[in-house]
């Protein structure tokens, strides 16, 4: 385990102001002792009792399932926020309690991937793998929930889950990486108000673009409301889009992109018997180091490379993704994340996942460049993760909706990133400045080796480069998994996710006091 520290700055605050609404009414009382009547349901809300078995433990708690009302400064309802919230009964003491707002990416996605995948107290049964299995989907008790370490708020963004613009406000004012920020940092603020946790441990986690949304809301919290978060956990993290667009021009994602090909490549079995006896641990190590050195120095050099050196470029990128001398030529050196799903497989008529290496799909003919469908996605995932949450909405949380569920995409529009025109949008340097206003502030990175949305080295890349000092350096982990994008899905990750999370809870909060 490789160990950075980073903690998060103040970023400009937007103009767009929100109105703090104080109804305890609308939530559930967190302070509630199990032997107390429920709490009361407001207009927008629906609570349940329940229980999760984590580590051989009851857990009683209260789940709180429905909207919140996201009001302009003149007290207008602009939108409504899904959320679910699970509170730990029997608590006396909610400055002992952490508190961890969750969500996950697309932009455009629910947050139902690691709310039913990981952290919450029920999860969608897959494979031991990670494929689905027949349909009808089912769920279970969680052994591994986070939910013995923390309350728990998993939240939808608006356009995602059955998160909505009200009728009359253009959604896209809530479509973009200022206004998500806000629309999202507003939620926080008024649950946290409203349930009584500003004195409580608070942890932000989020998967994917989620981890670009937390990096901005650690800034955004503590610059609009002074709001200072415990801890960040970044679970398939892209914090500098350059490192993942395959754009002419733009060289950096082939050799951040290398390890996780080799990788694959491994689990594939297409590397020499010398490669595949190693472990992929050892080998992408390996590859990191020929990564930054001679690959990305011969990509610097580009046409002053001489002869010699452009075919042992040739060579070792053979070496190392198992594909032919003759096709890295033809892609000069430079293998979009495309071009090896469509290639590696190809003569066995099979393509390659983007979210998870490890599954593959077939497409109508095996002569095209690239795949028709992420095999990962549509025929692993969405179908187990949509069927499983609605389901439990109704069957144990008593809430529906007539809406359709936003799972990933429908509900979401244009993204706007205008705070970064003509540019990357890159996160880390926030992160950086963050580190002299929240010095106690610890973040847990996770990444896949298996992982080509948000490849893992990528990951470590940008946070390599932030300039951390020393002291700051030690207060970032860095774990990688045998896994995909949902690293969860894959039961030995889950396992070490749940060990992971444990001591990561544990190092932070005994710091406090």
């Amino acid at each position: 385990m490789k160990k950075i520290f980073i903690f998060l700055i103040a970023f400009s605050a937007s103009q767009f102001a929100w109105s703090q609404k104080n109804d305890a009414s609308k939530t559930a009382n967190n302070t509630a002792v199990l032997e107390n009547p429920a709490p009361k349901e407001s207009a927008l809300t629906k609570t349940t009792r329940s229980s999760v078995t984590i580590n051989g433990k009851v857990i009683n708690y209260t789940a709180t399932t429905g909207f919140m009302e996201i009001k302009s400064e003149d007290g207008k309802v602009r939108a409504k926020m899904g959320f679910t919230a699970y509170t730990k009964d029997g608590v006396d003491d909610l400055t002992k309690r952490p508190i961890t707002y969750t969500f996950n990416g697309g932009p455009g996605s629910a947050s139902l991937w690691l709310h039913m995948g990981v952290i919450g107290p029920r999860r969608i049964v897959m494979s031991e793998k990670g494929e689905a299995l027949t349909p009808p989907y089912s769920y279970t008790n969680n052994e591994f929930s986070w939910l013995d370490q923390s309350d728990l708020v998993f939240i939808d963004p608006i356009g995602t889950g059955f998160s909505r613009a009200v009728n009359g406000v253009d959604k896209q004012e809530f479509q973009g990486y200022d206004e998500d920020i806000q629309s999202v940092g507003e939620f926080i603020k008024l649950y946290t108000t409203q349930n009584k946790r500003w004195g409580s441990p608070k942890f932000l986690a989020g998967e994917s673009y989620g981890t670009t949304r937390a990096a901005g809301l650690s800034m955004y919290l503590q610059n609009a409301f002074k709001m200072y978060v415990n801890g960040i956990m970044l679970i398939s993290a892209v914090l500098n889009f350059q490192t993942i667009q395959f754009v002419i021009g733009n060289d950096l994602p082939y050799p951040l992109y290398l390890p996780s090909y080799a990788a694959t490549s491994w689990y594939y079995k297409k590397l020499s018997p010398e490669l595949q006896a190693k472990d992929v641990k050892t080998l992408t190590a390996e590859v990191e180091k020929y990564a930054i050195n001679e690959y990305t120095t011969a990509l610097m050099k580009g046409d002053r490379m001489s002869a010699a050196e452009y075919s042992n470029v040739v060579k070792n990128l053979s070496k190392y993704t198992g594909l032919s001398e003759d096709f890295i030529r033809q892609t000069n050196l430079r293998i979009n994340l495309a071009q090896y799903n469509k290639e590696l497989l190809r003569q066995e008529g099979r393509t390659v996942g983007r979210l998870d290496s490890r599954f593959t799909g077939r497409d109508y003919n095996d002569t095209g460049s690239q795949n028709e469908y992420d095999p990962s996605n549509t025929g692993t995932i969405s179908g187990p993760y949509t069927h499983g949450i609605l389901s439990y909405f109704g069957k144990e949380l008593n809430f529906t909706n007539d809406w359709t569920y936003y799972t990933l995409g429908g509900g979401v529009g244009r993204w706007n990133y205008s705070n970064v025109q003509n540019s990357y949008l890159n996160v880390a340097e926030y992160m950086r400045k963050a580190m002299a206003q929240n010095p106690s502030m610890k973040v847990w990175v996770l990444g896949g080796y298996y992982d080509f949305a948000t490849p893992y080295f990528a990951s470590e890349y940008v946070i390599k480069h932030m300039g951390l000092r020393p002291e700051q350096q030690k207060n970032v982990d860095f774990t990688h998994y045998e896994a995909g994008h949902m690293l969860y899905i894959h039961m030995p990750s889950l396992k070490q996710m749940k060990a992971d999370a444990d001591a990561f809870y544990g190092k932070t909060l005994k710091e406090i006091n």
